[in-house]
């Protein structure tokens, strides 16, 4: 196959070369008959026209791409005795869209996850701006979506519109922008490969896949339209060389568009839920379950004490449809309860046994999970060696995205810092909250470094920390 695709490639520019050879031929020709004057009034030809168009698209587009710097902590799985994940300092960077006149930027959450220091490049054609690098702040991100979204100080900053993504064409021309491989300042060109593309069958994330050259770098930057409108976000590609292949994947432009307004209004995203996990039917595993059908969604788990538990849901009851609309995967099943409020009552068809059954439950907001809180982290939170973490101060930001504490106040452990040497005994984990050293009650980050710089290095540590509702005594001692 390998030996043919080279033939072939090889035959094309054999037969290329003469073709634009009697082009040219065939042009002077033409000049020569019509006399010197000719080319100034003669029409340009059609790739001209295209050439000149595409220049004016990233003349309007490049104004508005900028390169990001992220001086983070990377999670990083730890090998040591324990397991689990630590925390390394790192440096990296991406692409991002200015898409407010005031400098709030889109961009991938992977871009800006762990940051404790932000800066931006801005295109050198921005005049409005006191500098070309600026320091940036996180506003929100959600690592659901791969999106985040991060604010410079500036005005009158050129910025691009969202077009809608539920009209793109599969072939359409898109051009993809950004800083691959760090260079900045980049543009490729390509087509709409497919416009509804779900890489996985029990995930609800769909992507615009693209042939456009996109490589590390590129993430967060945009991909547009001949008019000049974000059509989707740049995110991921699938290689087996780390290189562009041909094959990338952009977020949608709606689905951007919603996330940065929830981001930037409520410095938050909703996701909803009724308590209930869910699998793509598959041919096999209708043929296994001697299922009815061989597509759809299958409820495979229903949490306890949930809406969908106590409005009625089983686990084997097929999906039919959600406030009456017709559920064919588990993308649409997302995509329906979205458009629901929290609170609103979701009206939910299943099959069960061969009968249709409707059933009315309310619709809640999914909580984060503990792995999530290292996104909290800021420039101004530092780790705490002895412990061997990254400690925040349970606020009402963080007790907003936990179960009511039992006990106000304390530090919240956001995951372990790579590097520290662990003491004996038990350990931290992400999630834990710190309540009191040795006895002493600790209230905040502050209060918790002056206990510990208090105690001897010889002496043990007995930490009264929370841990799923649950209170522990956690006891470290030196070597």
């Amino acid at each position: 196959m390998r030996t043919t695709v080279t033939f072939v490639r090889r035959f094309s520019a054999v037969l290329l070369i003469p073709c634009l050879f009697w082009l040219s031929l065939s042009a002077s020709a033409q000049k020569s008959r019509t006399g010197a004057s000719a080319p100034s009034s003669q029409p340009a030809n059609s790739l001209e026209q295209l050439s000149t168009s595409l220049q004016s698209v990233a003349r309007q587009v490049e104004p508005a791409v900028v390169q990001i710097f992220n001086s983070a902590y990377a999670v990083e799985a730890d090998n040591g005795q324990y397991g689990g994940t630590v925390v390394a300092q790192e440096r990296s960077s991406g692409s991002g869209i200015l898409i407010t006149s005031d400098g709030f930027i889109v961009t991938n959450s992977h871009v800006v996850q762990g940051a404790r220091h932000l800066w931006v490049r801005l295109n050198r054609q921005v005049s409005t701006a006191s500098s070309h690098l600026q320091d940036a702040k996180l506003v929100g991100m959600d690592r659901q979506t791969d999106l985040a979204v991060i604010k410079i100080e500036a005005s009158g900053v050129p910025f691009l519109k969202f077009a809608d993504s539920s009209s793109l064409n599969q072939g359409q021309i898109v051009l993809a922008f950004g800083s691959p491989l760090g260079l900045e300042n980049s543009v490729s060109m390509g087509v709409v490969s497919a416009v509804d593309r779900q890489l996985d069958a029990d995930s609800p994330l769909v992507f615009i896949q693209t042939d456009a050259a996109i490589n590390p770098g590129n993430s967060g930057g945009p991909l547009v339209n001949t008019a000049g409108e974000v059509i989707g976000v740049n995110t991921f590609i699938f290689t087996k060389s780390g290189g562009n292949e041909g094959v990338g994947f952009a977020i949608p432009s709606n689905l951007v568009n919603s996330i940065c307004h929830q981001i930037r209004v409520e410095h938050h995203v909703h996701h909803h839920q009724v308590g209930i996990s869910v699998r793509a039917i598959t041919p096999a595993l209708a043929q296994g379950l001697n299922l009815p059908m061989e597509d759809g969604v299958i409820i495979e788990d229903v949490a306890p004490q949930s809406p969908a538990e106590q409005g009625g849901l089983k686990i084997g009851d097929i999906i039919v449809s959600v406030h009456g609309q017709h559920i064919m995967n588990v993308r649409q099943l997302a995509l329906n309860l979205y458009a629901y409020a929290v609170g609103d009552l979701a009206e939910i068809e299943v099959l069960r046994g061969g009968q249709k059954l409707t059933f009315n439950m309310p619709v809640l907001e999914r909580a984060d999970g503990p792995q999530r809180f290292e996104d909290l982290v800021g420039a101004e939170d530092s780790p705490l060696p002895r412990l061997g973490v990254l400690g925040l101060n349970v606020d009402e930001k963080i007790a907003a995205l936990m179960p009511p504490p039992r006990i106000a106040g304390g530090v919240l452990v956001a995951a372990k810092v790579a590097g520290t040497r662990p003491r004996l005994g038990d350990d931290l984990a992400a999630g834990d909250i710190v309540h009191s050293v040795n006895g002493a009650e600790i209230k905040d980050a502050a209060s918790l470094r002056a206990r510990l710089e208090s105690l001897g290095n010889d002496s043990p540590l007995v930490i009264q920390v929370e841990r799923a509702g649950i209170l522990h005594l956690v006891i470290l001692e030196s070597d």
